[in-house]
């Protein structure tokens, strides 16, 4: 459980940055992905199990939207589904993970039949979604709010994956340029959406626990990947 949150609202905000000390890019797997450390497999493996989680969003935030009663927030919200899922003028940043995989050379067909996803990241993005799906939605906003932390590690990535894996086809890279820019004014809304509706001290711990599960979970999604290459590397 986080620790309960303060009375003030500078409080709150400060008690939700606060889990960025919490936040996946501390993680050894990503460590060793941002050092060039990853062998070939792993990186192929970890875009295959990553796109399990990514094709999800979409559907994570029309939970939102369906259990959101303000209208201008659900119009705000729906923009994520339309980035994600893309719209009839352009592709969506799922198109653009999929494009990472073929860059990466990993057949789409095996990314597509999910063959690759490890029942951990599986049970842990499952887990997510019905939390969206069945928790007040202030709670599900909360949760989003790992975008915080998120665009400098995706810039970093960006370059991580120029730098240290030139097998990967730079022209696949397009979902680290973007996103970041995208990510910052969502969790912009996102924290002004929380700070607004989470005035009650029940209300904002609530948001801080939903926080602290999605760190949980992007964080043991993590833990399965680096499992795994360690397995196979012992195994020789």
């Amino acid at each position: 459980m986080s620790e309960p949150a303060a009375a003030g609202s500078e409080e709150f905000t400060a008690a939700l940055h606060a889990h960025a000390e919490r936040y996946w890019d501390r993680h050894p797997f990503h460590l060793r992905l941002h050092r060039g450390e990853l062998t070939p497999d792993e990186v192929r493996r970890w875009i295959a199990n990553r796109w399990y989680y990514q094709k999800w969003l979409p559907q994570k935030d029309a939970a939102v939207v369906a259990n959101c009663p303000v209208p201008e927030i659900r119009r705000r919200w729906l923009q994520r589904i339309a980035y994600q899922d893309g719209t009839a003028e352009g592709r969506g940043g799922n198109a653009q993970w999929l494009d990472l995989a073929d860059a990466a050379g990993l057949p789409r067909a095996e990314v597509l039949d999910e063959r690759h996803v490890l029942p951990a990241v599986r049970f842990a993005t499952d887990a997510y979604v019905t939390f969206a799906r069945t928790r007040p939605w202030t709670e599900a906003v909360a949760a989003s709010l790992t975008e915080l932390f998120s665009p400098g590690l995706m810039r970093e990535r960006h370059t991580a994956l120029r730098t240290h894996y030139p097998w990967i086809d730079p022209a696949g890279l397009g979902y680290f340029a973007a996103r970041p820019e995208a990510a910052t004014g969502d969790a912009r809304h996102a924290l002004r959406v929380v700070t607004a509706y989470c005035t009650t001290r029940e209300r904002r711990q609530a948001a801080l626990d939903a926080l602290a599960f999605k760190c949980d979970v992007l964080w043991s999604m993590l833990d399965a990947l680096d499992h795994a290459g360690r397995t196979e590397e012992a195994r020789g």
